[in-house]
């Protein structure tokens, strides 16, 4: 049987060992992913607001330029609306004529590329199944690509978002289907649970995802003073106290002061 001096010297190594894999874990490089990108919206990437993910106005809710569509295996069914990717032209696959080497634009997930099935996968199907693909706002594609390319493969990477400001919270719908659009949301950028608690009531109430990033409530929103508890696809939950005032209306507006880290 070991001396209890020994042992003790185990134990520390052990710790050591343990924290050194910790460490590793921690600062293990983002492994890049192949894909491809194509762009739209127009130079000044109007024709991107609205989108699969609701965030209406894309340069009032905080998204401005760079921004893409998602395939459908990246969207998730909306899931992935608010992710940030890092992406770059791939240098060993692109034509050099149309990539711009050693540049990366980082964007934001706010609409879908669905799938055209009437077309093959390699010729204008782009964004069909199993492909993985962005269709970017057109300043953010030209940022990496040259607009006679059209389509260049890409290597890209989730990264934590970057946002100005607090989370912003829109109530949408009318008086008995209340949609509540959560934007400018930083870290993870994408939402996993939403909570509602009513100023008439001490009990939280799980809402559901109805589309993009529009929750929907289970119980009567009108007239009432709300707080929201969101957790986001990092884990990390905040708890928003009575960021909506009684008497709001449809369409308006709470920007909180806290935010994901």
């Amino acid at each position: 049987m070991a001396s209890a001096p020994a042992r003790a010297i185990a134990v520390v190594m052990l710790t050591f060992v343990l924290c050194g894999l910790g460490m590793a874990a921690d600062t293990a490089p983002i492994k890049w992913q192949r894909a491809h990108a194509t762009f739209y919206g127009g130079a000044d990437a109007s024709g991107t607001m609205g989108g699969a993910c609701g965030y209406e106005n894309l340069y009032t809710a905080g998204y401005g330029t760079r921004t893409a569509a998602l395939s459908s295996v990246l969207f998730n069914d909306g899931a992935s609306c608010g992710q940030c990717y890092k992406i770059a032209c791939d240098r060993k696959l692109a034509d050099p004529a149309f990539c711009k080497p050693g540049v990366t634009v980082t964007i934001t997930a706010t609409n879908l590329c669905p799938p055209n099935d009437a077309l093959p996968n390699d010729n204008g199907g782009w964004c069909n199944l199993p492909r993985q693909h962005f269709d970017m706002a057109q300043p953010a594609w030209e940022k990496i690509g040259v607009y006679k390319g059209g389509i260049i493969p890409v290597m890209y990477q989730r990264v934590p978002c970057v946002k100005k400001g607090g989370v912003r919270f829109k109530i949408v719908g009318r008086d008995y289907f209340n949609l509540v659009i959560v934007m400018n949301v930083a870290a993870a950028g994408s939402i996993k649970s939403m909570d509602v608690m009513t100023s008439d009531s001490n009990d939280w109430f799980p809402m559901s995802r109805n589309w993009g990033a529009n929750w929907q409530s289970p119980v009567l929103l009108t007239g009432k003073a709300l707080s929201f508890r969101l957790t986001d696809t990092y884990g990390q939950t905040v708890v928003f106290n009575k960021i909506v005032s009684g008497g709001w209306t449809f369409g308006q507006t709470f920007t909180s002061k806290l935010q994901f880290k």
